[in-house]
């Protein structure tokens, strides 16, 4: 039987429109870009491949394109725990990437998506010679740590609304994530797989968000109205 082409196989050179969607390029001196650019490359796998399994070795720092990629674990159970999604602009596992060490996680595409790649030594090479990507790398160290503390507060929560809301915020995080702006391109399925609830359940979170005006549903996805009340969904009576 033949077998489609891993992920991996189908990595191509990103074009100029691809390019223009990587966030920390323009911090880059016209030297180290020069120096950085032809290394990178982009591949597009479809829903249910993986980008990353857990236990393979670190060979790229990822970013999303397009499209929209889950992080994950299984659990000693068998039970899959989600810990957040990756959308447009995202880039993940710097702290992998900087130690070198294997995944801790799986990262696995819920649709058909782009994602670009910087070969591990470049990125290193990076870290060591440039000061405006140690710094956006340092952003989002800091962002991260305070989505998974986030993160924790969110899975202690019994009530489905507010996991709805405060995932949804998480998702629309500028710092994180610069390529959602105000509109996430997201389906309800999609969003089920990421809070761990039920297509149904999600459906009337969200429809309870839209009457209270915190966003607005549009064909194809999610668009933020009031980004505080979804960050402090629940928190108060």
């Amino acid at each position: 039987m033949t077998q489609n082409p891993s992920v991996y196989q189908r990595r191509r050179m990103p074009s100029s429109a691809e390019l223009a969607q990587i966030p920390w390029l323009n911090l880059l001196t016209p030297a180290e870009r020069a120096r950085i650019e032809p290394h990178l490359v982009v591949s597009d796998p479809s829903a249910g491949d993986h980008v990353c399994r857990i236990g393979r070795p670190v060979t790229f720092w990822f970013g999303v394109i397009d499209g929209l990629l889950k992080m994950s674990t299984d659990s000693a159970s068998g039970r899959t725990i989600t810990y957040t999604g990756v959308p447009p602009g995202g880039w993940f596992g710097e702290g992998t990437a900087i130690k070198r060490e294997p995944y801790r996680y799986n990262i696995m595409a819920l649709r058909r998506s782009v994602v670009a790649g910087v070969p591990i030594d470049d990125f290193h090479w990076l870290l060591d010679n440039s000061i405006g990507f140690n710094r956006f790398v340092m952003n989002q160290l800091n962002e991260r740590l305070a989505q998974f503390i986030e993160a924790r507060e969110i899975d202690r929560s019994s009530n489905p609304d507010v996991r709805v809301a405060r995932n949804l915020a998480a998702l629309f995080n500028p710092t994180l994530f610069p390529g959602v702006g105000e509109m996430l391109r997201i389906t309800q399925q999609e969003l089920a797989y990421l809070v761990g609830l039920s297509r149904q359940r999600v459906n009337v979170a969200l429809n309870t968000l839209e009457q209270q005006g915190a966003i607005r549903i549009e064909y194809g996805g999610m668009r933020v109205l009031q980004l505080p009340v979804l960050r402090a969904y629940g928190t108060t009576s």
